[in-house]
């Protein structure tokens, strides 16, 4: 059936039940520039396109579903956090948000260093030019053959997570003749106002050395000693999709209150340190996330006021966003399968994807809007549900959402605000092909990361 064509499909609103979902908004042809990335816009002929190129047409060619990515916004997002911090910190963006080579390429050209946290990240990374002195390597269980191969191109940092990882890039640093620069990443016992399965600063998770009783401080006297070593700083990451400051000012207090117990045993005044990322986006109208300079404003008068307190020098600050450069840049292109309304309850919207493209609604509850993008409507708003077509009743791509009651087979429906970890964490569950990441731009539309084909399936298939 041809994207054109709307059979009959629901024509009402359906009855709406109790719960927790956001009203609909008084035109759902709107689209509420929060969420969609900076070109998005509804054209005259009611359709909507990104960097000038209209959907049907994006469609059409890519096919769907696809993830279409805003490259002005992105570098605009990229300049944006530079720009706030200044030459006097760093800006280190986190590529297990998204990585690919021609991000890569985005990054360094926008002046930011990059975050990999795999062996095949770095390689990603150095195939796309990213100067080995502008990354930094994060990690709880690097191998000895991403340790040793992040040495011998010479990472800026790496991240050390544990006692025994600071033995063992010790040992492999020193057998390749080096000195490598470190960081240690501790865990100060904040608990971010995140889901627990993202959250990373409060001691019972895997990530990190904790701060409560005196391990942190062991790890520093440790590194301290061992000449493959150069620490430079201390690490802390609170969680992910954090709008509060809060919590940064308090991991901010027991950071700096380590930086003057290694000052005091060791006469040593540590030149950095950094805060992490995890700074939320909007996924939803009700979402308020922070600009860039008013999270570097605060940052910046946090570690200062507590470093004025301690008596100790202002270190280098620096950050990981990768979420808030990303997420907001990129939407989800689905064309309409099946819809399926249930008497007295919602509608059930069924699309080409799910949660083989974007997996986060079911592993953590995750929230998004989705719109009608093909055609603009008059018809009464009716709660829906929009599911992928996996063998899985958690297939929920958007959990509760308003779209217009004449919605019909062949529509095409976007959810935004894609750009973070969908594709990052895409499956080939049900032996579904990861969509392409396709990159628009003033009236051009390329490919960054191709289609998966049934080709690829097989071709790992050696049975």
């Amino acid at each position: 059936m041809s994207r054109s064509a709307h059979p009959a499909g629901p024509r009402h609103a359906d009855v709406l039940p109790e719960g927790h979902y956001t009203a609909p908004a008084a035109d759902l042809n709107a689209l509420d520039p929060k969420v969609w990335a900076q070109t998005v816009t509804r054209t005259d002929s009611g359709s909507v396109s990104v960097g000038g190129i209209d959907v049907a047409t994006l469609a059409e060619e890519f096919g769907t579903p696809a993830y279409f990515v805003d490259e002005t916004d992105f570098r605009a997002r990229a300049r944006a956090w530079r720009t706030a911090f200044g030459h006097d910190a760093d800006v280190f963006y986190a590529g297990k948000a998204f990585l690919s080579r021609a991000v890569v390429r985005w990054l360094h050209e926008e002046g930011l260093n990059l975050d990999v946290c795999s062996g095949g990240e770095l390689t990603t990374a150095l195939s796309a030019g990213m100067p080995a002195d502008r990354i930094a390597f994060h990690g709880n269980n690097k191998s000895v053959e991403e340790i040793t191969k992040a040495v011998e191109v010479g990472v800026g940092r790496i991240v050390l997570d544990s006692f025994q990882e600071i033995v063992r890039v010790a040992h492999i640093a020193q057998g390749l003749g080096k000195r490598q620069r470190v960081q240690i990443r501790i865990t100060v016992g904040v608990e971010a106002h995140t889901h627990e399965f993202i959250a990373t600063a409060h001691e019972d998770q895997k990530f990190g050395i904790p701060l409560a009783g005196g391990q942190a401080a062991e790890a520093v006297r440790r590194a301290l000693q061992l000449d493959g070593l150069e620490l430079i700083g201390i690490h802390s990451h609170i969680g992910s999709q954090i709008f509060d400051m809060s919590g940064f000012e308090v991991a901010a207090h027991r950071v700096v209150g380590l930086l003057k117990d290694i000052r005091d045993e060791h006469g040593v005044e540590l030149p950095e340190i950094d805060l992490g990322g995890g700074l939320g986006i909007a996924y939803t109208s009700d979402d308020d996330p922070s600009e860039p300079h008013e999270i570097a404003k605060a940052l910046g008068e946090i570690v200062t006021r507590e470093c004025e307190a301690a008596k100790l020098r202002t270190p280098r600050i620096s950050v990981e966003p990768g979420r808030a450069i990303v997420g907001p840049t990129a939407f989800t292109l689905y064309e309409v399968g099946t819809v399926k309304p249930l008497e007295g309850l919602r509608t059930y919207v069924s699309v080409d994807g799910g949660m083989s493209d974007n997996i986060r609604t079911a592993l953590y509850d995750a929230e998004y809007s989705v719109a009608l993008v093909s055609r603009t409507s008059d018809a009464a708003p009716m709660l829906v549900r929009v599911v992928g077509k996996h063998c899985e009743s958690g297939d929920i791509v958007v959990k509760d959402a308003f779209l217009p009651a004449d919605l019909a087979t062949g529509d095409l429906i976007a959810v935004p605000a894609t750009g973070a970890y969908c594709r990052s964490m895409a499956s080939n569950y049900n032996h579904a092909l990861r969509p392409p990441v396709v990159a628009v731009r003033d009236g051009e539309a390329r490919v960054i990361v191709r289609r998966e084909t049934e080709e690829d399936l097989l071709r790992l298939d050696v049975g």
